[in-house]
C-alpha cells in the first residue's frame, strides 16, 4: 500500500551523498530526482524513500517535509482516493492530476491532524 516515504531536508546534496550510500546497501539507486527532491528505490513498483526540500519553503523539520504517499493502480483511484478523504474532512493540498515527467499523477490533502499524505499512481 505504501508507494514512498519522503523526508525533508535542509541541504539537499548533502543528504543526496548520504542517501546513496546507505541506500545502495539495499541495492537502491536514484530513480527520480530534480533540483528539490530525489528518490531511490530497488525495482519499479516497490516502495521508494526520498527527500526533498519543503515546497513552502520553511526550514525542514521532523514532520516538515514528511509525507505518506499511497500506491493507487490508476488515476480513477487516485481521484477516488482523493474524493473520499476531502469527504471524510481531509483539507486539499494540491487536486488529483498529472506532475512532473515519468507519468506521475498524484492529489495532495491532509489529514484531521494536518498530516500530509497523497494517493498516486505511475503511468
Amino acid at each position: 500500500m505504501i508507494g514512498y516515504i519522503t523526508l525533508g531536508t535542509n541541504d539537499i546534496d548533502r543528504a543526496a551523498k548520504f542517501y546513496d550510500a546507505l541506500l545502495a546497501e539495499f541495492g537502491a539507486t536514484r530513480v527520480m530526482e530534480s533540483e528539490r527532491y530525489i528518490a531511490w528505490g530497488t525495482a519499479p513498483g516497490v516502495t521508494a524513500l526520498s527527500v526533498i526540500e519543503p515546497y513552502d519553503g520553511q526550514p525542514a523539520t521532523v514532520g516538515n517535509g514528511v509525507m505518506v504517499a499511497l500506491h493507487a493502480e490508476n488515476p480513477e483511484k487516485v481521484q477516488a482516493v482523493y474524493n473520499k478523504a476531502v469527504e471524510l474532512g481531509a483539507t486539499d493540498e494540491g487536486a488529483p492530476g498529472p506532475r512532473g515527467e515519468g507519468g506521475f499523477y498524484g492529489g495532495y490533502f491532509r489529514d484531521l491532524d494536518g498530516n500530509k499524505l497523497n494517493a498516486f499512481c505511475l503511468g
